[in-house]
């Protein structure tokens, strides 16, 4: 299928108020991962959900993959009681069975930036409105300590 094809069929989706191909794709996957966790409960399912994150991280574009590799391990660290799983095919951190927070890859929904973003369980409360994704284009030492600070208040 073409670039022209692609975009052509995602403009029509998108239009119509039906599903784009990638948000169909976004839906399968979670699918699979519901019926993956219903056969393998446990120890053996959080290993293997853990392998499918490192995956889904492998796979991304290289700018992506960079990003994503520091962003889990920061995650890992400032968290650890998060246990990693994919949701809807992106690279996720769960407390209680809820997922808290994800990060979505540029490639994903054809998007200009990669984000991180939190769930409505995150504690991430302020007022009357605040932020619940944040765009990262590059990660420095602020934009770390930031993203550690934000999960561990979202883990609370």
């Amino acid at each position: 299928m073409t670039a022209t094809k692609r975009t052509s069929e995602t403009t029509r989706a998108s239009a119509s108020g039906g599903f784009t191909a990638e948000e169909r794709a976004a839906m399968q996957e979670r699918a699979k991962e519901v019926k993956a966790a219903r056969r393998r409960p446990g120890a053996a399912q959080e290993a293997d959900q853990l392998a499918e994150v490192l995956a889904k991280i492998a796979a991304m574009a290289d700018v992506d993959r960079v990003l994503a590799e520091r962003v889990h391990a920061i995650i890992t660290t400032a968290a650890p009681e998060l246990t990693p799983r994919t949701w809807y095919g992106m690279p996720a951190y769960a407390k209680d069975g809820k997922v808290l927070a994800f990060f979505q890859d540029a490639a994903k929904f054809k998007a200009r930036y990669a984000t991180l973003g939190f769930n409505d369980s995150a504690r991430l409360d302020d007022g009357e409105m605040w932020p619940t994704s944040f765009a990262i284009t590059e990660l420095t030492p602020e934009v770390e300590q930031r993203i550690g600070d934000l999960v561990r208040r979202a883990a609370g």
